[in-house]
């Protein structure tokens, strides 16, 4: 999962040994959601062993109000701190039985998602803890095997983790969707996701069933969405060398998700933004949050990190395991370049990024993409072969359980004894920054990587000493990043002297490669312009919508072509859409009528149901048309209350931009007797820190 710096170890101190006295072994749970009341309501009940004497047993609950707590099957007097459910009496030695009822309207963690009509419910449980929707256990170390039993509209599709057992129609056109796991797991991997899904299965080689789902409106999407799955699935499985841990895999996009993915287990919970077709695939695949998500099946949900300090040990090896799947796919000179750019980025945040991987405090980047790197300069020294037996060995000793980085490094020596793990755990887990000329003798394996410093460190030769071997390049089999690089190199080269050079790359027919000639090329010369055009024809959104742009600047005359050649485009995440509407605004002999449809259009699009990232694309087009209808400054102030925190910041940031101005200030001002009560009590914290 991507971004998130060790929240999910975060628990109260006083509870964190818990585990230690009390087993929790089965966690039954009958919940109901209810979207009209963003609530949701059920009965638990938990069998836990007592091993040792203890005065208190608590579970963690955020917000929950309960009701019936019985242990054993007999009422028992409890307390509730607003965060934890607390017992103290009825718990014997051994065996014991916990049952209660509870309601809850959580502000984070389960999200409800879109209107009446089409609507979305679904939950992120890491970082913010599955405690405040389920009462459960924020303690990483306490495992247990959850079974959902949720009851909801018959109409919709209900997901959680495990296998789904047949599942029986209730009263009042409800249905029982009843989920099983086998194995235990830890609460923040516990999920529930419900919409209006289509479903496609594919079998593995070993047998695991792989269930796809998509929105029903997408299932022209599937081929390219889930392009490669069962592919990278096998691949993990022979080179993690233990077969897959559990009894099924699904994955399910959800609208505005938090992040790109969550590894529930069983349950992959994914960002709709990775719902694409065959040209979107090309711009924004989910191949590499895909093998992500599923490399975490085994590190992270099968063995668990026992604190912070250790979470490299689920992101380092989920980032790393997924470049190899990336490899299989992709090949070397992929698998090359990515870790040449891991290295750089690592170089570059090295001044400011200061903590090493064994922190509590590390950034995501050093879990990630350090955590990343140090198993690939891991893998190399010890050889491959070992470290392959070295994590099988690791992993099936620690099945179910939780660890520290000392006990995977223990596992490292066993296969590789002369390998100097200290001076390993040192350089690598121990010490802050990047060693980038250290790894250049891993990248130098790369068949591209000579030509590619060759190109980057030629940026100050004149272009006219270096445009022949530019040329030899670029015709080569080189790796496309080598040749993009050069695009780059000569953006501001003018035209005619690297004629000849954007034609050779627009020869190439490389995607990447043509969109560099797109994002490089800034005037365009009539003679050139048929071959420029030709962008508008590639299998990628980005680069029509790049070069769309470009030529209706260019070719004033013909603004309103290129206005009326682009309408009906949609693009990935509508880009072309809005590229075009845009461009109805703004152009020359579009009729005011049609003008007036394309910003209401727009307006339209700041609004549910479309997603986010969409609402926020069209409202910075209109503020950047200077058309803030009141539409638009509601629109703005309702991103402020959202979910997602990109988005609010995007919202909060602009409105306290505009509340600074006085034009803008007074458009706000006027608009609110008309808000609802909630926005207005919003508009008004704003319009205090402005004052």
């Amino acid at each position: 999962m991507k971004k998130l710096i060790g929240l999910l170890f975060l628990s109260q101190i006083f509870y964190a040994q818990q585990y230690k006295k009390v087993d929790f072994i089965t966690c039954d749970a009958f919940v109901s959601p209810n979207f009209n009341e963003k609530s949701i309501s059920g009965k638990v009940n938990y069998e836990f062993k007592v091993l040792e004497k203890i005065d208190t047993i608590s579970i963690d609950a955020v917000a929950v109000d309960f009701s019936d707590v019985r242990i054993n099957y007999k009422k028992v007097p409890f307390v509730y701190d607003g965060k934890h459910l607390k017992l103290y009496k009825g718990f014997k030695k051994k065996d014991n039985v916990l049952s209660f009822t509870y309601s809850a309207k959580p502000k984070q963690t389960l999200y409800f998602v879109g209107d009446e009509q089409d609507f979305q419910i679904w939950t992120q449980g890491q970082g913010k803890y599955t405690s405040l929707w389920l009462p459960s256990f924020d303690d990483v170390n306490e495992k247990v095997i959850f079974n959902l039993n949720i009851g909801f509209d018959e109409n919709y599709t209900i997901l959680s983790n495990g296998k789904v057992s047949f599942p029986c129609f209730q009263e009042n056109n409800e249905r029982l969707w009843i989920y099983k796991m086998q194995k235990p797991m830890s609460s923040y991997l516990v999920m529930l996701a419900i919409g209006n899904f289509a479903k496609q299965t594919e079998t593995t080689s070993s047998g695991t069933i792989l269930e796809y789902y998509l929105d029903k409106k997408d299932c022209d999407k599937f081929e390219p969405t889930y392009r490669h799955t069962k592919a990278i699935f096998e691949f993990l499985e022979q080179e993690i060398g233990m077969k897959y841990p559990w009894e099924i895999y699904r994955q399910v996009p959800v609208r505005d998700f938090l992040y790109a993915g969550m590894e529930n287990t069983t349950s992959t919970i994914f960002s709709q933004d990775f719902v694409v077709d065959a040209i979107g695939y090309n711009d924004k695949n989910y191949l590499n949050v895909n093998a992500h998500e599923l490399a975490h099946q085994w590190f992270g949900d099968l063995v668990t990190a026992k604190e912070s300090k250790h979470h490299w040990l689920q992101e380092g090896f989920a980032t790393y395991y997924a470049l190899l799947a990336e490899q299989s796919v992709f090949g070397e000179d992929y698998f090359y370049h990515q870790l040449w750019e891991m290295a750089t980025q690592l170089q570059k945040a090295s001044a400011e990024d200061t903590e090493p991987i064994l922190s509590e405090k590390a950034s995501s980047l050093t879990f990630y993409k350090k955590g990343a790197w140090a198993l690939h300069a891991l893998r190399e020294e010890i050889g491959a072969e070992n470290f392959k037996k070295a994590v099988k060995n690791y992993l099936e000793k620690y099945q179910f359980k939780n660890v520290d980085t000392d006990e995977f490094l223990a596992e490292i020596k066993t296969v590789s004894p002369n390998f100097d793990i200290q001076s390993y755990k040192k350089n690598w887990l121990q010490t802050s920054g990047f060693d980038f000329q250290g790894v250049q003798k891993y990248l130098a394996k790369a068949s591209f990587i000579q030509t590619f410093y060759e190109v980057i460190n030629s940026y100050q030769v004149p272009f006219a000493d270096k445009q022949q071997r530019f040329e030899e390049i670029m015709q080569s089999e080189v790796y496309f990043p080598v040749k993009k690089e050069i695009l780059y190199q000569c953006e501001t080269i003018p035209f005619e002297e690297k004629r000849r050079l954007i034609e050779l790359a627009l020869a190439t027919n490389n995607l990447e490669v043509r969109q560099a000639v797109a994002q490089t090329v800034n005037t365009i010369p009539d003679d050139f312009r048929e071959q420029f055009e030709s962008l508008l024809q590639d299998k990628s959104y980005i680069t029509r919508e790049i070069a769309l742009f470009k030529l209706w600047k260019t070719f004033k005359e013909d603004q309103y072509y290129y206005t009326q050649l682009s309408n009906g485009w949609e693009g990935l995440n509508y880009n072309l859409k809005i590229a075009n509407l845009t461009l109805k605004v703004v152009t020359k002999g579009i009729s005011p009528s049609e003008k007036m449809e394309a910003i209401a259009e727009l307006e339209k699009m700041t609004q549910l149901p479309y997603e986010s990232g969409v609402r926020q694309a069209a409202m910075e087009t209109i503020l950047s048309l200077q058309l803030p209808s009141e539409q638009v400054l509601i629109s703005i102030l309702e991103s402020t209350l959202h979910h997602k925190w990109q988005f609010v910041k995007f919202g909060k940031d602009k409105i306290r931009r505009m509340l600074s101005n006085s034009q803008d200030r007074a458009r706000y001002l006027a608009i609110q007797p008309q808000l609802s009560e909630t926005l207005q009590a919003r508009l008004q914290t704003f319009l205090k820190e402005t004052e």
